[in-house]
């Protein structure tokens, strides 16, 4: 594969609240994001001057999805980047660390709400997004327009944080709540699961799926390291059921909950994101077809029968 000819990147933006509740097809959906919350805890985390430090995640997993597009044999003069960020797949499909200061492909940077794509009908031939789509209220609405956007036989490729993200910290922060407080409520957010993508890609008009899943787990002194890098990231959580505030007693008790069941011998205790990667193709009568149901030549019964020796050989 060659690096695209011009690159699109996707900043994250969002339309006014009012407007929350509609998808970009106009219709009704799931609300469980605040998405004017997710821009803010974005905004903090970009004006930290040690900000650097917490884009770790974010270049292994772009990295990742950009071998994933060098692993296709075809040339693509126009691609779009959907909630690029600080550029983190493109920095490997360019080998420079700023895109959209310096950059060896021609690119352009435009602020947008991932949930309404402000392009054209096939307009692009490749579409990348990493570790942004987990925060959209309307995942398969986003998808179909990711899916318009792109021309026949245009791909795309994707990353996203899967549901068993952060079980340690989850189950302990629930243990902890219940035992101090009588009660929990949800500190991380909610993620899709894995076995929900590929009907969810499907229904957008996809076809040729690849979905895998890839584990990155990361190992922090403590509790406390976790949601600072979280914070960080700008991926608190932003779910309007959220609890806004976790008492003292309570993150004491789960730091000592997620030590005893999860810690490692050194003190560290590990905290495990569960990636999960996303191929799709738009339709094109050049693509290869599945027979029609019937046409086989050969039953699976007989394959039992492939390379045993006949009576005469024996």
């Amino acid at each position: 594969m060659k690096r695209p000819a011009a690159l699109i990147l996707v900043q994250t933006g969002t339309r006014s609240e009012p407007r929350r509740g509609l998808s970009g097809s106009g219709r009704s959906t799931m609300n469980v994001f605040n998405r004017d919350m997710k821009k803010r805890q974005k905004n903090w985390a970009a004006t930290l001057q040690d900000g650097n430090q917490y884009d770790y995640l974010r270049d292994e997993v772009g990295g990742r999805v950009a071998d994933r597009v060098y692993d296709i044999a075809r040339t693509f003069p126009l691609a779009l980047d959907v909630g690029a960020g600080k550029s983190h797949i493109a920095e490997h499909l360019s080998k420079v660390l700023w895109v959209c200061l310096d950059s060896e492909i021609p690119t352009q940077c435009v602020q947008a709400d991932e949930e309404f794509l402000p392009f054209k009908e096939n307009t692009f031939d490749l579409v990348l997004s990493s570790l942004s789509l987990h925060w959209i209220n309307d995942l398969p609405g986003a998808l179909r327009q990711i899916h318009q956007v792109l021309k026949p036989d245009g791909v795309f490729i994707g990353a996203m944080v899967g549901g068993e993200t952060l079980y340690e910290l989850r189950c302990s922060l629930q243990l902890a709540e219940t035992e101090r407080e009588g009660g929990f409520s949800p500190h991380v957010s909610p993620y899709t699961a894995v076995t929900d993508l590929g009907n969810l890609l499907g229904r957008a008009g996809f076809n040729m799926l690849t979905v895998d899943v890839d584990d990155v787990q990361v190992h922090y002194p403590g509790i406390t390291e976790v949601m600072t890098d979280l914070q960080g990231m700008g991926e608190s959580n932003c779910a309007w059921n959220r609890k806004s505030l976790l008492h003292r007693d309570t993150i004491l008790a789960a730091a000592a909950i997620y030590n005893e069941m999860y810690g490692n011998e050194d003190g560290s205790i590990p905290a495990t994101f569960e990636i999960l990667y996303l191929i799709g193709w738009k339709p094109h009568e050049s693509q290869a077809k599945p027979a029609k149901r019937g046409s086989a030549t050969a039953s699976f019964g007989d394959l039992s029968k492939i390379n045993r020796p006949s009576p005469r050989e024996t």
